[in-house]
């Protein structure tokens, strides 16, 4: 079962930039499997900010987010990263990591069957 630790998490001015990391262990890899990033405001829905499919790298991003994050990997480290640049107020949320073995839809939240605990992210205006 696929184990995962969000950190990075923190507060910071708008416009300003922070790094998640997730460290995964016994995750599975399938022609299907993905890794992402999800995030959850207070009184909103979880949605998906950044994917990665993990056979070839391929990259999703969420509308919102698009030019200002970017999701990475390092395998050999077990590591994946979300690198958010130009961070706005609107950004503020707990930000989770996924993984799951059989995704046919990146940014999909119910596609997603491992998550981590989630680290709180806050930028300030």
């Amino acid at each position: 079962q696929v184990q995962l630790v969000e950190s990075g998490g923190g507060s910071v001015q708008s416009g300003g930039s922070l790094r998640l990391s997730c460290e995964y262990s016994g995750f599975m890899y399938t022609s299907r499997s993905h890794m992402g990033w999800f995030r959850q405001a207070p009184g909103k829905e979880r949605e998906g900010v950044a994917a990665i499919r993990w056979n070839d790298g391929t990259t999703y991003y969420g509308d919102s987010v698009k030019g200002r994050f970017t999701i990475s990997r390092v395998t050999s480290k077990g590591r994946l990263y979300l690198q958010m640049n130009s961070l706005k107020p609107e950004d503020t949320a707990m930000y989770y990591c996924a993984a799951s073995t059989h995704t046919l839809q990146a940014l999909l939240e119910a596609e997603y069957d491992g998550w981590g605990q989630g680290t709180q992210v806050t930028v300030s205006s």
